[in-house]
């Protein structure tokens, strides 16, 4: 990683992800960074409310997901989070996994890869571990950075979701 990019989270600092993580102020920070761990976010509970907001926002509400009776006797032994609401919390962590000083803009351009590896049953901690995974410069002032976020569950071995987020930045 360049002299650009600092590294302002640590596994001893935990609340230094609250305040944006590893810091990149240029095109070549971020170039610099690719194979480079953002760190962790701190832990975050998967609430019911919250998946049942998601299925209202989304209009899906299978009983794996609001149904915490008929669930209970189902394959997971209790409600589960929708795999999108988990890949949607990438928006949520990104911010806290690295900071983008002096940005001109930036815009969220999609995902490369998505998986849902292990579900994320209600009331599970999760959190979002980040890494520089490739980025290419976009004429002078431009990177698109493919950024990955594995998606924890506290105590389990699979993570919940792993998402490959493309941005593009002007510096």
């Amino acid at each position: 990683m360049s002299e650009a990019a600092t590294l302002t989270q640590t596994a001893a600092n935990p609340a230094a992800a609250q305040r944006g993580g590893v810091s990149f102020n240029s095109v070549q920070s971020i170039l610099d960074a690719v194979g480079t761990s953002l760190g962790a976010t701190e832990w975050m509970t998967i609430t019911q409310e919250r998946i049942t907001q998601f299925a209202d926002a989304t209009g899906d509400h299978q009983w794996i997901h609001v149904d915490p009776e008929r669930a209970k006797n189902g394959p997971f032994g209790a409600c589960v989070a929708h795999g999108y609401l988990t890949m949607s919390l990438a928006n949520l962590f990104l911010p806290q996994l690295a900071r983008f000083d002096g940005l001109k803009m930036g815009v969220n351009y999609g995902c490369d890869k998505v998986r849902f590896p292990a579900p994320v049953r209600v009331n599970s901690r999760v959190r979002g571990v980040g890494e520089v995974i490739a980025a290419t410069r976009m004429g002078d002032d431009g990177v698109q950075a493919h950024i990955r976020i594995t998606v924890e569950v506290e105590h389990q071995d699979k993570p919940g979701t792993v998402v490959e987020t493309i941005s593009r930045l002007h510096f």
